[in-house]
């Protein structure tokens, strides 16, 4: 196997968008610091931590649409669009009374979470159990 397609195999757009969160972590950590030994790793890990929770949430809500779409369902159906309506609402409903980004982005992506399973439970006793066939 050729290094060049070795590489293609590990270096997919996804790892470059999180190793962007990463920098953009970090160097929004770094903005009006004084250049340290510990200045820089607190960056660095700001930085890991902030690309840890975008693989999270991003990874989260992506399984949400793969699954929800390798179940039959349309991306314009209601049930579907259920939780992010939900998500939106409340981080903006957040946003209103608390004026943080990071509230509201918190308080959206919990509630789509909390919504997307509860939507799964109850889609579950409204359909029934279904079999598997031999």
């Amino acid at each position: 196997m050729s290094l060049q397609h070795r590489l293609r195999e590990w270096f997919r757009p996804w790892y470059a968008l999180v190793f962007a969160v990463f920098v953009a972590g970090t160097a929004w950590s770094l903005r009006g610091q004084p250049l340290g030994l510990s200045s820089i790793l607190i960056a660095v890990t700001g930085g890991l931590l902030g690309a840890i929770v975008f693989q999270f949430t991003v990874g989260s809500v992506w399984a949400y649409i793969v699954e929800y779409a390798n179940a039959g369902g349309r991306w314009t159906d209601g049930p579907f669009l259920a939780p992010f309506t939900i998500g939106i609402t409340t981080g903006a409903v957040t946003y209103v009374y608390d004026a943080s980004v990071g509230a509201a982005a918190w308080a959206a992506f919990w509630s789509f979470a909390v919504s997307a399973a509860a939507l799964a439970v109850i889609a579950q006793f409204y359909a029934g159990y279904r079999e598997s066939s031999p």
